[in-house]
């Protein structure tokens, strides 16, 4: 008749510390249920009625106490591993990602969306990846930050050169996320920058703390804050020149009293400043008639003083499609400044207005991975 299992002798150390990881209520669930198993094997609990006790089976008592046997005290935890790799690389994650995005008749398919199983099938078919499975594609687009939304209005972009425009504003956010190697001739830096305005002298609307009312009110509490009430808009306005540089993550800012061609070349000038001459930058921009290299709309002679400025100092201006600035991502920078500095405000002058904003840049670029920062950009990012 083969021999019972039961654990080995164990000395009152052993015995005390099983009873410690059985009484404590922290720790790894696996560690606790193994202990308990080589506990109850010690006071001469049969395998059948462990295993009745701590709901397994008795192979896997057995198992247990063979384990802790030969091995002792590290047979009880749990040697986690890193789990199975990667099955998709970075490039076909980004392609898998840049389709899922896209709208199937770009694709000549007769769909007006993508299900997983017709995004799938065409991955498959296009050579994109061998194979992969619906949940595969579900949990990858999650991790992606890609999810299935509904549709809201849109102003679609009629630009005929839309598709090139677009391609290359991607090319430069992959260089600049380290995705792709730039090549010689092509920018090292990558600058993403808009006007943000105008910043008038008026009450914004914003949230506030402020004691309860109703019928569960303090009779003696001080009345809450109210915005002001305004009818004029005194002293004019400014414009913030703003750019973020998306290899160190940065925000630069500049508050002028108009937003010309002049006023965009002076910031541009300071941009080009933060790096040596020999390092190509690339500034993403919309097609705000000062930014263009020419603005035949609104002068009779063309004026190229940004291309000329541009192509003197190392610079490549790169425009996003018309009615497509949702594509550079210093938008959701200007929603974040508009959340955590304006809202709620009522400056008295631009001067003080300008240097809230202005301490706020600082404050930003310090605390760059601040959670809630991060939380309201990639709410708003979407290139």
């Amino acid at each position: 008749m083969a021999e019972r299992v039961r654990v080995r002798e164990i000395d009152d150390d052993e015995g005390r510390r099983l009873l410690r990881i059985v009484r404590r209520g922290t720790g790894s669930v696996v560690t606790w249920r193994r202990a308990q198993m080589v506990l109850l094997s010690a006071q001469g609990m049969p395998v059948a009625k462990i295993a009745e006790v701590t709901f397994t089976s008795a192979d896997r008592v057995r198992d247990v106490i063979h384990n802790f046997n030969t091995d002792g005290f590290d047979s009880l935890y749990p040697k986690y591993k890193g789990g199975r790799p990667r099955t998709f690389t970075l490039p076909e994650r980004r392609e898998i990602k840049k389709i899922a995005k896209s709208k199937p008749t770009e694709h000549d398919l007769p769909f007006s969306t993508w299900s997983l199983t017709k995004l799938a099938d065409f991955l498959v078919a296009e050579g994109v990846v061998d194979d992969i499975s619906h949940e595969g594609l579900r949990i990858l687009l999650r991790e992606e930050g890609v999810s299935f939304q509904r549709l809201k209005t849109w102003k679609t972009s009629r630009d005929p050169d839309y598709a090139a425009k677009k391609a290359r504003v991607e090319h430069l956010y992959a260089i600049a996320d380290g995705e792709v190697i730039p090549e010689e001739v092509e920018p090292q830096v990558v600058f993403c920058m808009d006007e943000f305005g105008p910043l008038n002298l008026m009450p914004h609307p914003g949230r506030q703390w402020a004691e309860r009312g109703g019928k569960h009110k303090d009779p003696d509490r001080e009345p809450r804050r109210r915005r002001r009430a305004t009818y004029n808009r005194y002293c004019g306005v400014r414009h913030l020149f703003a750019a973020l540089d998306l290899a160190t993550d940065k925000l630069y800012g500049h508050v002028k009293p108009v937003k010309k061609r002049t006023q965009f070349l002076e910031f541009c000038r300071y941009l080009r400043t933060l790096y040596p001459p020999e390092v190509r930058i690339a500034i993403v921009c919309d097609n705000f008639s000062p930014h263009l290299t020419f603005s035949p709309h609104l002068t009779t002679k063309k004026c190229q003083r940004v291309g000329t400025w541009a192509a003197a100092n190392n610079v490549e201006i790169a425009y996003t499609p018309t009615n497509s600035s949702w594509l550079n991502r210093i938008e959701a920078q200007f929603t974040a400044l508009r959340y955590f500095t304006l809202d709620g405000t009522d400056h008295a002058s631009h001067k003080e207005q300008g240097s809230m904003i202005r301490r706020y840049i600082t404050w930003r670029n310090r605390h760059a991975d601040d959670r809630r920062l991060r939380a309201v950009v990639d709410r708003d990012n979407v290139a």
